[in-house]
Protein backbone atom coordinates (compact mmCIF):
# COMPACT_ATOMS: atom_id res chain seq x y z
CA UNK A 1 0.00 0.00 0.00
CA UNK A 2 1.53 3.25 -0.94
CA UNK A 3 2.26 5.79 2.21
CA UNK A 4 -0.68 7.90 3.23
CA UNK A 5 -0.29 11.33 1.86
CA UNK A 6 -0.57 14.92 3.76
CA UNK A 7 -4.16 15.92 3.65
CA UNK A 8 -5.69 12.13 3.82
CA UNK A 9 -7.18 10.51 6.82
CA UNK A 10 -5.23 8.35 8.41
CA UNK A 11 -6.56 4.05 8.25
CA UNK A 12 -7.66 3.68 11.87
CA UNK A 13 -5.80 1.08 14.00
CA UNK A 14 -6.32 -0.63 17.31
CA UNK A 15 -3.55 -2.25 18.95
CA UNK A 16 -2.14 -3.20 22.39
CA UNK A 17 0.63 -1.13 23.75
CA UNK A 18 3.85 -2.76 26.12
CA UNK A 19 1.57 -3.02 29.25
CA UNK A 20 -1.38 -5.09 26.81
CA UNK A 21 -3.92 -1.61 26.75
CA UNK A 22 -5.16 -1.03 23.53
CA UNK A 23 -4.87 2.15 21.44
CA UNK A 24 -7.33 3.47 19.01
CA UNK A 25 -6.83 6.18 16.31
CA UNK A 26 -10.15 7.59 17.56
CA UNK A 27 -8.45 7.57 21.50
CA UNK A 28 -6.49 10.89 19.84
CA UNK A 29 -8.85 12.60 18.02
CA UNK A 30 -8.64 16.25 18.36
CA UNK A 31 -4.89 16.29 19.03
CA UNK A 32 -1.67 16.05 17.54
CA UNK A 33 -0.24 12.49 17.37
CA UNK A 34 3.22 11.23 16.19
CA UNK A 35 3.10 7.86 15.18
CA UNK A 36 6.27 6.42 14.30
CA UNK A 37 7.18 2.74 12.93
CA UNK A 38 10.49 1.46 13.61
CA UNK A 39 11.95 -1.94 12.60
CA UNK A 40 13.17 -3.60 15.68
CA UNK A 41 12.90 -2.75 19.96
CA UNK A 42 16.16 -2.18 21.23
CA UNK A 43 18.48 -1.93 18.39
CA UNK A 44 20.66 0.81 18.48
CA UNK A 45 19.42 3.35 15.93
CA UNK A 46 15.52 2.32 17.63
CA UNK A 47 16.59 3.12 21.25
CA UNK A 48 18.21 6.02 20.49
CA UNK A 49 15.17 7.60 18.77
CA UNK A 50 12.98 6.02 20.82
CA UNK A 51 15.19 7.66 23.99
CA UNK A 52 15.26 11.62 22.28
CA UNK A 53 10.73 10.81 21.75
CA UNK A 54 11.10 10.02 25.45
CA UNK A 55 13.52 12.73 26.05
CA UNK A 56 10.75 15.27 23.72
CA UNK A 57 7.88 14.10 25.20
CA UNK A 58 7.32 17.12 28.19
CA UNK A 59 7.61 19.45 25.10
CA UNK A 60 5.44 17.38 22.71
CA UNK A 61 2.65 17.31 25.57
CA UNK A 62 2.82 20.94 25.76
CA UNK A 63 1.64 20.88 22.17
CA UNK A 64 -1.22 18.38 23.09
CA UNK A 65 0.49 15.75 21.44
CA UNK A 66 0.93 12.32 21.52
CA UNK A 67 3.67 9.93 20.37
CA UNK A 68 3.06 6.04 19.76
CA UNK A 69 5.89 4.13 18.67
CA UNK A 70 4.98 0.79 16.06
CA UNK A 71 6.91 -1.98 15.19
CA UNK A 72 6.91 -5.57 14.04
CA UNK A 73 7.74 -7.55 17.59
CA UNK A 74 5.36 -8.39 20.55
CA UNK A 75 4.40 -6.65 23.69
CA UNK A 76 6.78 -8.55 25.79
CA UNK A 77 9.31 -7.16 24.06
CA UNK A 78 7.94 -3.75 24.52
CA UNK A 79 7.60 -4.23 27.62
CA UNK A 80 11.39 -5.12 28.13
CA UNK A 81 12.15 -2.28 25.68
CA UNK A 82 10.37 0.28 27.68
CA UNK A 83 11.47 -0.71 31.34
CA UNK A 84 14.84 -0.74 30.13
CA UNK A 85 15.04 2.62 28.70
CA UNK A 86 13.27 4.52 30.62
CA UNK A 87 10.22 5.29 27.96
CA UNK A 88 7.56 7.25 28.66
CA UNK A 89 4.99 6.44 25.90
CA UNK A 90 3.40 3.40 24.42
CA UNK A 91 4.54 1.12 22.13
CA UNK A 92 2.69 -0.60 20.14
CA UNK A 93 2.65 -3.89 18.62
CA UNK A 94 2.30 -4.90 15.21
CA UNK A 95 3.26 -8.27 14.84
CA UNK A 96 1.76 -8.92 11.48
CA UNK A 97 2.76 -5.17 9.92
CA UNK A 98 -1.13 -5.23 8.94
CA UNK A 99 -0.57 -1.30 10.64
CA UNK A 100 2.60 -0.49 9.13
CA UNK A 101 1.03 -1.85 5.59
CA UNK A 102 -1.94 -0.20 5.97
CA UNK A 103 -0.10 2.98 6.49
CA UNK A 104 2.25 2.66 3.97
CA UNK A 105 4.94 2.32 6.41
CA UNK A 106 6.55 -1.06 5.16
CA UNK A 107 9.09 -1.38 5.23
CA UNK A 108 9.48 2.10 5.91
CA UNK A 109 10.88 3.43 9.14
CA UNK A 110 8.41 6.77 10.07
CA UNK A 111 5.17 7.96 9.41
CA UNK A 112 3.59 11.25 11.46
CA UNK A 113 -0.05 11.21 11.23
CA UNK A 114 -3.28 12.47 12.95
CA UNK A 115 -6.73 12.18 11.81
CA UNK A 116 -6.24 13.48 8.45
CA UNK A 117 -1.94 13.23 7.74
CA UNK A 118 0.08 16.57 8.49
CA UNK A 119 3.61 15.85 7.89
CA UNK A 120 5.00 12.75 6.07
CA UNK A 121 8.80 12.01 6.80
CA UNK A 122 10.10 9.52 4.42
CA UNK A 123 13.98 8.11 5.04
CA UNK A 124 14.15 9.98 8.73
CA UNK A 125 17.52 10.19 10.28
CA UNK A 126 17.71 8.93 14.29
CA UNK A 127 19.67 11.97 15.17
CA UNK A 128 17.30 14.93 15.25
CA UNK A 129 13.96 12.92 14.31
CA UNK A 130 12.26 14.11 17.76
CA UNK A 131 12.83 17.64 17.48
CA UNK A 132 12.13 17.50 13.92
CA UNK A 133 8.38 16.28 15.13
CA UNK A 134 8.88 19.01 17.78
CA UNK A 135 8.63 21.99 15.11
CA UNK A 136 6.38 20.18 13.53
CA UNK A 137 3.80 19.98 16.40
CA UNK A 138 4.34 23.72 16.89
CA UNK A 139 3.93 24.30 13.13
CA UNK A 140 0.06 22.78 13.77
Amino acid sequence: MPLVEPGRKVPAFSLPDQEGRTHRLKDYAGRPLILYFYPKDDTPGCTKEACAFRDALPDLKKGKAAVLGVSVLDTASKAKFARKHMLNFPLLADPEHEMADRYGAWPKKSLYGRTTVARRRDNVKVDGHAADALRAVDEL
